[in-house]
């Protein structure tokens, strides 16, 4: 059973409306040409913190402000956490965001630039996780999940609205594949519109926690490594209420990455789209250049989820390839 309906979806679209930015649909001829079908890329990159999560943060907060909040924590691998710190403000209410040391710093800089309260904590997402969990007992903090919420799930599942009514006739959309709350929310919006979109998850190699999990049947641990597609990491918590079922439910494929191709991504990104991305937002398109999506059908659309990238990190990857 689903943790959300599409009511929740179309409400969450009119909370967070004037918050959060109807974001671009834009083809890339170039990767059109590599797969053989019409490629589109939804550009995440455009919201006012840089990448979708401002979108599920947005939609909780505001709930739990109605319920009368006043201060939230939350556990984030960086993106949720300055979306917080940013709703957070917006609201006026207070903020603590929990990370571990494997965030890069530019990530952490921006978030305690809103205001947020910064707690470094371990050296994994679930360390980080730990620690929130423990301002929630002691400080009486509301806690935002970072995936596994049916709040932040429908505000994610917003941008499978505005893909299918900008190109209805979609047949495939790529999805950065982490704990899950983006790629649940997407697909299953697209799918309450057209059921045969074709939904595939892309991650990287090393420490793809949901995907292990799907392949064992249950969530299961997995060693946080360094990546360059950062915000994929972190486990789904073998305590997931939501996110595992739905994904399970709806994905059709996962596509695995190594790092020299997150990186080619990237730098494709850049000369031939002219944007800007992080490595988990480089990934859908990796694996267009990577040829494994030759069976696809299009039009395909892939979610270009964020452009927090450490810009001395960028020009290194720009400048090798």
């Amino acid at each position: 059973m689903s943790a959300i309906s599409l009511a929740d979806v179309y409400r969450a679209r009119q909370r967070i409306e004037g918050r959060v930015c109807r974001t671009p649909l834009v083809q890339s001829p170039a990767l059109s040409r590599i797969a053989g079908v019409p490629v589109h890329l939804k550009l995440e990159t455009f919201q006012p913190t840089g990448s979708f999560k401002l979108r599920g943060a947005t939609n909780a907060l505001a709930q739990l402000t109605e319920e009368g909040a006043t201060r939230v924590v939350t556990a984030s691998t960086g993106n949720h956490g300055r979306a917080v710190a940013h709703a957070a403000r917006a609201l006026g209410i207070e903020a603590a965001v929990c990370m571990s040391s494997l965030v890069p710093k530019n990530k952490v800089d921006a978030v305690a630039a809103l205001g947020a309260r910064v707690v470094i904590a371990g050296k994994s997402q679930d360390d980080a996780q730990v620690e929130a969990l423990r301002l929630v007992r002691e400080e009486g903090f509301a806690f935002v999940p970072p995936f596994d919420d049916a709040r932040v799930i429908a505000g994610q599942a917003t941008i499978g609205l505005e893909i299918l009514e900008a190109l209805p006739d979609t047949a495939t959309i790529l999805v950065p594949l982490s704990g899950g709350g983006l790629f649940s929310g997407v697909a299953f919006a697209a799918r309450n519109i057209n059921r045969d979109v074709q939904m595939i998850g892309v991650t990287m190699e090393r420490g793809a926690a949901m995907h292990a999990s799907l392949a064992a049947g249950k969530p299961v641990l997995v060693d946080e490594l360094e990546t360059l597609a950062d915000s994929l990491g972190g486990g789904i918590g073998l305590d997931n209420r939501h996110t595992f079922q739905m994904t399970r439910e709806l994905i059709d494929r996962v596509v695995l990455l190594d790092e020299a191709s997150i990186a080619r991504g990237i730098v494709h990104a850049y000369r031939e789209e002219r944007l800007v991305v992080e490595g988990a937002a480089a990934v859908g398109m990796s694996a267009v250049l990577d040829g494994v999506l030759k069976e696809s059908r299009g039009p395909l659309v892939i979610v270009v989820s964020g452009c927090n990238i450490d810009i001395e990190t960028h020009r290194r990857i720009i400048g090798a390839l």
